[in-house]
């Protein structure tokens, strides 16, 4: 029997140009309105909702949908923080969230807010229709996501683990997004992530006046490490998720492309093939190696003192099921001698890794787009989905949008003109729908 409720479910679309209209920005986040006006949509759909955590500012929404248990619970997760605008040349005010040529824009639309409408419409609508969940579903809106998740996913996988008892399968960010390579159309499905570590990089050498001539400082020593770093390449591995994604992309490929794309999967050409697939190459580099890039510099407190330390922040992302170590010793096989390497913030996540969901997904994708491939992905950087993996959760980034092939949804997220066509959210809005009927354990 369907279900009622005090208010028509809002169309998808509707619900995310209101969600943007909050400003999130993460600093501060201040979450807190956006996640009450969550919290009474649900309500007032029928669904009992709660706002929890350990700042008033930045409270989460938690809900849990009954299901006949006949599957474990199934987790749908998303943050309503989003990145900073400014500095950047919008064509639109980024929280007004526009209605314009069939695309909302907004701070949010992709990243993430346009995915929490998703599953808030996709929730409602199950409802309200009275479908008959397999499990219970808990929908969690989360704070801070944009800053490592302190007062949201990290701390509700910290403080209240009985919350997600049971819970096997997630789905979340980042992947279920389609793009479209040598004419075929494959929908990227992130399965893993890279893990986060900060090292630093510190060099030392005679100080002095600066009136006087100074070779072999410690600003030089630093400065030939860092074109080094830049100029060379850490070592490249294969992944098995990579592995995973290559195999599945070149087995639906004419012959000569999907022989091309597998000499990736051989060390010893994966530089060669990734340069000479250009901008796309670019893209999937992060998948094959571990990455350093230099953020912060200090060194130096007067403008007439040679500084005897130079520091320098990388921030790196680990390849999962490496250790700080491992990537310390590539780093130094570059620093050389002259530079001291100690890792600063490293927290290992246990690398979960249960495809029993995969196939599920990738059918609900073949039904509303037989054109298609479901495929698995590695994703370059962090998520929420690395706290989920402390309760043994398996997270996957499945936002479904069907995209325009000529939409670069790389180049979208984060910056300015961020926006989504309104298709592609009715597109994971069903997508969702069906989820929420089929999820099993």
């Amino acid at each position: 029997m369907a279900s009622t409720s005090s208010e028509a479910r809002l169309p998808v679309a509707e619900l995310l140009r209101t969600l943007i209209r909050f400003d999130t920005t993460n600093p501060p986040g201040s979450e807190t309105a956006c996640s009450e006006y969550c919290r009474d949509v649900l309500d007032n759909a029928g669904i009992s909702a709660n706002l929890v955590g350990d700042d008033p500012d930045r409270l989460n929404v938690v809900s849990r949908l009954p299901g006949r248990g006949d599957a474990p619970p199934l987790l749908l997760y998303g943050h309503i923080d989003v990145v900073p605008t400014a500095a950047q040349p919008w064509d639109v005010p980024p929280f007004e969230g526009r209605l314009q040529d069939d695309y909302v824009w907004g701070r949010g639309a992709l990243d993430m807010k346009g995915g929490v409408a998703m599953m808030m419409d996709a929730l409602i609508r199950a409802h309200q229709t009275g479908v008959s969940l397999p499990g219970d579903v808990i929908l969690a809106l989360v704070s801070d996501e944009e800053a490592g998740g302190n007062t949201g996913a990290a701390w509700l996988a910290q403080t209240h683990p009985e919350m997600f008892e049971g819970v096997r399968y997630a789905v979340g960010e980042f992947g279920g997004f389609s793009k479209t390579y040598r004419g075929r159309k494959f929908y990227m499905v992130q399965v893993a992530e890279k893990m986060g570590c900060h090292v630093q990089a510190i060099a030392r050498g005679p100080g002095g006046h600066g009136s006087l001539v100074h070779r072999d400082t410690a600003p030089t020593r630093m400065s030939r490490f860092l074109v080094k770093l830049d100029r060379t390449p850490l070592p490249f591995h294969v992944h098995p998720v990579t592995r995973m994604m290559i195999e599945s992309m070149a087995g639906q490929l004419p012959c000569a492309d999907g022989s091309f794309l597998r000499l990736l999967l051989n060390p010893a050409f994966t530089g060669r093939m990734l340069r000479r697939m250009g901008t796309v190459g670019r893209e999937m580099e992060p998948l094959f190696r571990h990455t350093a890039n230099a953020t912060v510099i200090a060194g130096g407190e007067k403008t007439n003192v040679i500084p005897s330390e130079v520091t320098v922040t990388l921030d790196c992302r680990m390849l999962p099921g490496y250790d700080a170590e491992d990537l310390l010793g590539e780093l130094q096989e570059i620093a050389g001698p002259d530079i001291e390497l100690q890792a600063i913030r490293f927290e290992p996540k246990p690398w979960v890794l249960n495809m029993g969901l995969f196939d599920t997904l990738s059918g609900i994708i073949n039904e509303q787009d037989p054109e298609g491939v479901s495929v698995p992905m590695l994703m370059p950087a962090g998520t929420d989905g690395r706290h989920f993996a402390t309760l043994g959760i398996q997270t996957y980034g499945w936002m479904p949008m069907n995209l325009p092939a000529d939409f670069d949804f790389l180049k979208t997220i984060h910056a300015a003109n961020e926006r989504v066509p309104v298709s592609a959210l009715e597109f994971g809005s069903e997508a969702l729908y069906r989820l929420l009927q089929r999820f099993h354990d």
